[in-house]
């Protein structure tokens, strides 16, 4: 006796837009998911284009006006005696930096003045040359201290003080930024 296999074929209804096993895919099924892929692709580019001219607009005036009130408010604090963490160093800094002819109390008044200009300037945008001026010369003064008193900053690891001092390097870096663009140098958009 023996047994043979079926020979009838199954019916199968293809689901719309799916082809049924082995038939030929259809063309425009295909170029749906291009079409979507290139309109999503436009719209990231167009967003992304948006995104980089606003940044290139706001990006360094937002950075110079948050630089100013970082300083205004560091300042202000040292007119303030013991509301400032940085009131010690700072006085320890220019005594040390004068070779004893400003006292430290007396620095820390210079430093809070400094510091209160340079925020007023930076955040009003009015005698900004000046203000960068004063800024470079404060800056040999904020990062001083790692040089002075790097022992005391980093020497069992770092204190909180010398995570206060090492901060500064941000505030050089965004200064810079600030500087070149008010010097006359400009971001613009590559075509």
């Amino acid at each position: 006796m023996s047994v043979s296999t079926p020979t009838h074929r199954p019916t199968h209804r293809p689901t719309a837009g799916v082809p049924a096993p082995g038939a030929p895919a259809d063309p425009a099924a295909r170029r749906l998911p291009n079409a979507l892929a290139e309109q999503v692709a436009l719209r990231l580019d167009v967003a992304v284009t948006a995104l980089a001219r606003f940044l290139t607009r706001w990006s360094v005036p937002a950075l110079r006006v948050a630089l100013g009130l970082v300083f205004l408010g560091f300042g202000v604090l040292k007119f303030f005696p013991g509301a400032s963490p940085a009131e010690q160093i700072a006085g320890r800094t220019v005594e040390t930096l004068t070779l004893g002819l400003v006292p430290a109390a007396t620095a820390v008044v210079l430093v809070a003045v400094m510091e209160t200009f340079i925020g007023l300037t930076l955040v009003s945008g009015r005698l900004l040359r000046v203000g960068l001026v004063v800024l470079a010369v404060a800056m040999v003064g904020i990062l001083s201290p790692v040089a002075l008193f790097g022992d005391e900053l980093f020497g069992h690891g770092m204190t909180l003080l010398g995570q206060y001092v090492l901060k500064d390097v941000v505030l050089v870096a965004g200064a810079a930024v600030v500087a070149s663009c008010a010097l006359g140098a400009r971001l613009r958009l590559e075509a």
